[in-house]
Parts: structure tokens; C-alpha cells; sequence
């Protein structure tokens, strides 16, 4: 990596060079570039219907699309502080937003599923230093009294472009196809491009980079690709009684190990595990890692039950996910306020209303309205607003800024296994106990279930024609789902809550300052 000293001074030349007005134009750029980044992420959780009848794929199948995605960022996003020592922050941000645009655009020409899969990979490969290098730039450009507002002002672009992309989406989808939900962001690419590049200050060399530590990279890459397999096809092979997943596991367990090792002898390591003795950073990567499991995740299992079991059209459900925009944005104004004087308590009350959501959630039926799950929406967003701004504030404040680019790949790192792993594990579950509920009602459909002779209790369900038979079943697989959907919902709620206690171990940052840094 580049030399400490150099970083810091050219951090505060930064800070102290530019004028408020380009400070000001430098958060904009950054902003548009990461609500790009961030939107496609689950942009095609509103179109997976479409998606699903244009691949001839199943449900299980098409959210390979997301978690493929999600996982080529978590894979390369460590390597952001290696690429920023060897180019230079702003080369790094313009040829990322410029791979992403046309991966972007090759995801809208896809004919087949593996060919979609392949560009959505490389769509996030791609666009991975964005989130961390536009957050470290950030950090470097404003000073630390103005953090909180820089901090909430980016986190619009980290989190709300997740809710906007859905939205966009379904729109085009429904107008057009679903091809052109890919083509209508790869135009604001081009536009984010031109703003770096007039408002990003020139690179400056500062030293000369240290190479790759390949070693942990491939060990860490290996080890997140098996983990992600044995989530996302476990299910489909009945889980360890097939011998991928055995194998699957093997080799995650294996290199996982040999990766915690090497990092600990290695002397210019991948990652840098001494950073975890700060207690602030070892504890907002295990609360960020929560966050991103509760994120994403509702925007991936809420457009299946609203479409399959709903009838929602694309256009409705893009609505009903960019209600979380909406809470969010408050969420994030009221941080930028509260969250940097009374972290704890915001990150307190931010987990608190996730765990009411997921709740609020668990308490649904197949006569929801759109009305309740706007709402619930906007709550949701609401609390992942406010937690965002004192988890970034807590995390980073006892550190260096000379580790900025680094700690803060990891820590989005982090983020985005927890959404990829918790989508693939909760899409596991759906289907799962799909099958288990359905399995368990036929026991109550027979010829000798007293309830059928019963008219004024059975209604119209009966097993006296095929016919009849047939819409019993297809009633049966409803409910069998719904019930499904809850148990989704009840794991998210219960690790909203486990939240909780680690937020009380958080210290605050001007308390702390000075004591954890390592």
C-alpha cells in the first residue's frame, strides 16, 4: 500500500485546498455515481417474473441473478486500497463507472440465463471500488466537523439508489421490457463520468505501490465463492446429502482457514486483521454485516409474495419497494443531526424499528393491502437510514485516515456477504418450507376428513371432482407459501434483534478517539 505519511498529508492538503462550493460539486459526483452502483445491485427483483418466463429458468434460479452480483462485489471490493495505490483514486472511480456502464448495457442484450448471470457478475466485478473509494474521497475531502453531513449525504447514494432501482425497473419493464430496465442507466453513467472527471482532483503519485498480496486474494475469493454455493444451490441438492455441497463446504472451511493464517504471517497482507484489535472496527463490521442482511434482503423476498401470491403487476410492486426510499430519506436527515451526537442511541433505535418492521411483517395474511406494505415500507427505510450514518461515524472514527480506502473496502466488504448470504439463505427457506407446508396439509385432504362433510364449514372446497380438487390444491400452494414468507420474515426479525446487544459494546467516537486505534 501507498505510504501512510503521504496519505495523510494528502489528505489534509485536500481538505484544506478545496473551496466549499468544490467540496460541494465532488459529494454530488460521488453521490450519482454510487446511486447508480447501488441501483442495479436489486434492480431485477421487480422484473424476476419477466426475467423468469424470458430464461425458461425457475424462481430459485433467477435470484442467481442478485446473488451473483452481490457476490462479485463482496469478492473484488477488497482490492479498492490496492487499486487506489496503483492509480490513484480518480483513474480507479472513472474506469469502474465506465466497466459498469457497458456491463450494464450487455445485461439488456442477454439471451439466456447463464449469459445474464455472466454480465451481472462483471457488472459488479466492475463497479466494486465505487461504494469504498467514493466513501474514502469523501472523507479525505471534507473535514471531520462535517462528516456527519458528508456521511449522510453519501449514504443516499449507498442505500436509497437501492430503493430507486427497483422502481425504475418495474416502470420500464412494464412500458417497455424488461431489456430496457438495463439500457435506461448506462446514459447516467455517462453522465456521472463527465462529472468526475471535471470535479476529482488530479492523482497524485505518492509512492510506489506494494504488489498484490494474490495469495489471500484467491484464499478469500475461494472462500466466499463456495460459501455462496452452498447457500444458493443447497436446497435445490437436498443440501449435504449431495456431494457438491460437501465439497462446497470442504474447500470454504479449508481455505477460509489457510486465509486467517496467511493474513496473520503474511507481512503485506490482503486484509489486514490487525486493524480488528480496534474495538469500534471489529464491532461496525459485525453490525454492518447485520445491516446487510437487513437491507436488501425484504427487497428480494417482498416482489415473489407480491407478485406470485399477490398479483401485483411490476410497476405496483417498484412502487411498493421505493417506498423505503422514502422512509430512508428521512431516516438520513434526521441522522445526520442525532446520529453523530448520540450514536449508540440512534443505532439503538434504528435497530429497534427493524425489528418492529420485521414484526409488522410476520403478522401479514394473503389480504394485505398495498396501503400496509407501503408503510411497513417506510418504516423499514426509516430505520436502516437511521443506522447508517453513526454505524459509518463509530466504525471509522477511531481510525487513521491513512486507512481509509482500506478499512473501508472491507467494510462494504462486509455489507455485502451479509446481503448475498442472508437473500441466498431466506430464498433456501421459502422453498423449503414451501414444500414442508404443503406436504403437511394434504395429510388433511382426504376422502375421510370429517370437515368435508361439513358444507357449512368447508364452503365451496371439496374433493368430489378434479376440478374442485385442482383449485383446493392451487389454494393449499398459497398458503403453503404465505406461511413460508413468514418464517422468512421471522429470521429477518430475530437477527434485527440480535443487533441489539452488540450496539451497547459500540464506545463513542470522542471517547474512544485515541484509545482503539491500533
Amino acid at each position: 500500500m501507498a505510504s501512510k505519511t503521504a496519505v495523510n498529508l494528502l489528505a489534509d492538503k485536500q481538505e484544506n485546498d478545496l473551496s466549499p462550493a468544490r467540496r460541494n460539486v465532488i459529494l454530488f459526483t460521488l453521490v450519482l455515481a454510487t446511486t447508480l452502483h447501488s441501483s442495479t445491485i436489486l434492480m431485477v427483483s421487480t422484473i424476476l417474473p419477466q426475467l423468469q418466463g424470458a430464461m425458461s429458468a425457475t424462481a430459485d434460479e433467477m435470484t442467481w441473478t442478485m446473488t451473483f452480483n452481490i457476490l462479485a462485489i463482496a469478492v473484488t471490493t477488497p482490492m479498492a486500497g490496492w487499486l487506489v495505490a496503483r492509480l490513484g483514486q480518480r483513474r480507479v472511480m472513472m474506469w469502474s463507472v465506465v466497466g459498469f456502464s457497458i456491463a450494464t448495457y450487455l445485461c439488456g442484450t442477454s439471451d439466456s440465463l447463464a449469459e445474464l448471470i455472466f454480465w451481472r457478475f462483471l457488472q459488479g466485478a466492475l463497479s466494486a471500488p465505487i461504494v469504498p473509494v467514493s466513501q474514502s474521497i469523501m472523507l479525505d475531502t471534507f473535514p471531520k466537523r462535517q462528516h456527519a453531513f458528508a456521511i449522510g449525504m453519501f449514504g443516499i447514494g449507498v442505500v436509497i439508489g437501492a430503493f430507486i432501482g427497483p422502481v425504475i425497473s418495474g416502470i420500464m419493464a412494464e412500458t417497455y421490457s424488461w431489456r430496457w430496465a438495463f439500457y435506461i442507466m448506462p446514459p447516467f453513467g455517462v453522465v456521472a463520468l463527465i462529472g468526475l472527471s471535471i470535479a476529482l482532483p488530479k492523482d497524485k503519485i505518492l509512492s510506489e505501490a506494494t504488489p498484490l498480496d494474490w495469495t489471500g486474494f484467491v484464499l478469500l475469493s475461494i472462500t466466499i465463492a463456495c460459501m455462496q454455493l452452498v447457500l444458493s444451490r443447497g436446497q435445490r441438492l437436498d443440501w449435504y446429502d449431495s456431494n457438491e455441497i460437501i465439497l462446497a463446504t470442504f474447500v470454504a472451511g479449508l481455505c477460509g482457514y489457510l486465509f486467517i493464517v496467511h493474513s496473520l504471517t503474511a507481512k503485506k497482507p490482503f486484509i489486514n486483521l490487525s486493524l480488528l484489535m480496534n474495538r469500534n472496527y471489529s464491532l461496525g463490521l459485525v453490525l454492518v454485516f447485520i445491516y446487510g442482511m437487513l437491507n436488501f434482503t425484504p427487497m428480494v423476498v417482498l416482489p415473489t409474495l407480491m407478485r406470485g401470491q399477490l398479483g401485483y403487476p411490476d410497476a405496483l410492486i417498484g412502487y411498493v419497494l421505493g417506498s423505503r426510499g422514502l422512509g430512508a430519506m428521512f431516516g438520513f436527515f434526521l441522522a445526520i443531526y442525532v446520529g453523530q451526537k448520540y450514536p449508540r442511541k440512534s443505532l439503538l433505535a434504528g435497530f429497534f424499528l427493524l425489528v418492529v418492521a420485521g414484526a409488522w411483517l410476520m403478522r401479514l395474511d394473503l389480504n394485505v393491502t398495498t396501503t400496509e406494505l407501503i408503510l411497513n415500507g417506510i418504516l423499514q427505510g426509516l430505520a436502516t437510514g437511521i443506522v447508517w450514518v453513526p454505524l459509518t461515524a463509530t466504525t471509522f472514527s477511531t481510525l487513521p485516515p491513512a486507512v481509509r480506502t482500506e478499512t473501508s473496502a472491507v467494510f462494504h466488504l462486509f455489507r455485502n456477504i451479509g446481503s448475498s448470504f442472508f437473500i441466498s439463505l431466506l430464498i433456501a427457506e421459502v422453498v423449503r418450507s414451501t414444500a414442508m407446508n404443503y406436504q403437511y396439509m394434504t395429510e388433511f385432504v382426504t376422502p375421510f376428513t370429517q370437515t368435508f362433510t361439513m358444507p357449512w364449514v368447508s364452503g365451496e372446497w371439496n374433493t368430489g371432482s378434479v376440478e374442485s380438487l385442482t383449485r383446493l390444491s392451487k389454494e393449499m400452494a398459497r398458503q403453503a407459501a404465505m406461511i413460508s414468507y413468514l418464517n422468512a420474515f421471522g429470521l429477518y426479525t430475530l437477527v434485527a434483534a440480535a443487533a441489539i446487544p452488540l450496539v451497547l459494546l459500540v464506545s463513542k467516537p470522542q471517547t474512544a478517539q485515541g484509545k482503539n486505534t491500533p
